[in-house]
């Protein structure tokens, strides 16, 4: 087990900057996951730490050591890559083997590791088959073995359920999840599935473009995003913006699409008539006399639930949760739950105003512009 930390990161192909200025810092066991849109860099700052691409600058410290100059064999790390990369000649024991052979260690070591590793997979049946004899899910156990097997101070995971389908997806994300705990080894993961980031890690965060978006507890990037970028990735459908301005001394907004909305977290410190941005989650909309109107585009019957795409009176787009079975007419008002506005700049998107934590059930709401 170890400590991990990224002072200064960057990377830069040429003239183009990938990452710019990464400070991070991973207790020792945490599991920290790392999301952002495709380019944003998350994939390349798992590589450099790794070894297998040098930074442009800063340094990555392992247990109190700088590694950034360091072979990758040399650095004590292990990393579960997205296309299980076994080798195909050699079954499954093996495969989860061969690194430890390379390394010089007994016969009676290799055989305790990887007899240990196999038995918290559930592979003991598997040892003497090859690859191609293995399902998609058995191929990610043999490259979780064989990354255990060598007892690192790090865990590197590049997007190592991409390859499964959904029901597969599910059960590796558990197994990965008690497998980590269990182990108590510090651990990076990168994913751009919501959902592995929301339930995979200690902590969570959001690359924007190469930079440091949001750095949190999964539940607190959630409810809390640092700006309109972030609150637009995470969450599914993604949080609804509107473009407000601020009313009645900072106490309420007043939406460009027309109603006005108490706010009931205090006051944002800004004049009347500042133009902002009007964060709401889909599920925090719900049916009401007077509110949002507009014309349902689109209804997604999704079993317990169903989202309604609407588009309103001028034109903007709404996403809206609604119960499963609830029939969804052709117009469609509804108004937010008041503690639950999210409040950012229309200039710079940063968050100015933090929703409340626990939402309440709105009557109706808003006033008619």
């Amino acid at each position: 087990m170890a400590t991990l930390d990224l002072i200064g990161l960057r990377k830069s192909f040429g003239e183009t900057a990938v990452l710019h200025d990464i400070d991070l810092s991973l207790a020792d066991g945490e599991m920290l996951v790392i999301v952002g849109a495709s380019g944003c860099g998350k994939s390349t700052l798992l590589r450099m730490v790794a070894g297998l691409e040098r930074p442009s600058g800063g340094r990555i410290v392992l247990d109190g050591e700088d590694i950034a100059d360091r072979d990758p064999a040399a650095r004590d790390i292990a990393m579960v890559f997205q296309n299980y990369a076994l080798y195909p000649h050699m079954n499954v024991f093996n495969n989860m083997a061969y690194g430890l052979r390379i390394r010089g260690l007994s016969r009676a070591e290799i055989a305790r590791r990887v007899d240990e590793a196999a038995g918290l997979l559930g592979l003991q049946p598997l040892l003497g088959r090859k690859p191609r004899q293995l399902s998609g899910g058995q191929r990610q156990r043999v490259a979780m073995g064989r990354a255990i097997v060598r007892e690192p101070k790090l865990f590197l995971f590049d997007e190592p359920l991409s390859n499964l389908d959904a029901s597969l997806r599910v059960q590796m994300r558990a197994e990965i999840r008690r497998l980590q705990r269990r182990l108590g080894v510090t651990s990076l993961y990168v994913t751009h599935d919501q959902t592995e980031a929301m339930t995979l890690g200690d902590r969570l965060l959001v690359l924007h473009q190469g930079r440091k978006a949001q750095l949190d507890t999964p539940m607190a990037v959630f409810a809390e995003p640092a700006d309109t970028y972030v609150a637009s990735f995470i969450g599914a459908p993604s949080m609804n913006l509107l473009p407000a301005t601020l009313a009645e001394g900072g106490t309420a907004v007043r939406l460009k699409a027309g109603p006005a909305f108490p706010l009931t977290d205090g006051r944002c410190d800004a004049p009347d008539g500042t133009a902002v941005t009007i964060g709401v989650r889909p599920e925090h909309l719900a049916p009401a006399a007077q509110g949002l109107s507009g014309q349902v585009d689109l209804v997604e019957r999704l079993g317990s639930e169903s989202v309604a795409h609407l588009h309103l009176d001028d034109g903007t787009p709404l996403a809206v949760k609604l119960a499963g079975a609830d029939p969804v007419p052709d117009r469609l008002t509804v108004a937010p739950m008041v503690d639950q506005i999210h409040i950012f700049s229309a200039d710079s998107g940063k968050r100015l105003a933090a929703a409340a934590a626990a939402p309440a059930p709105l009557e109706a709401t808003g006033t008619a512009v």
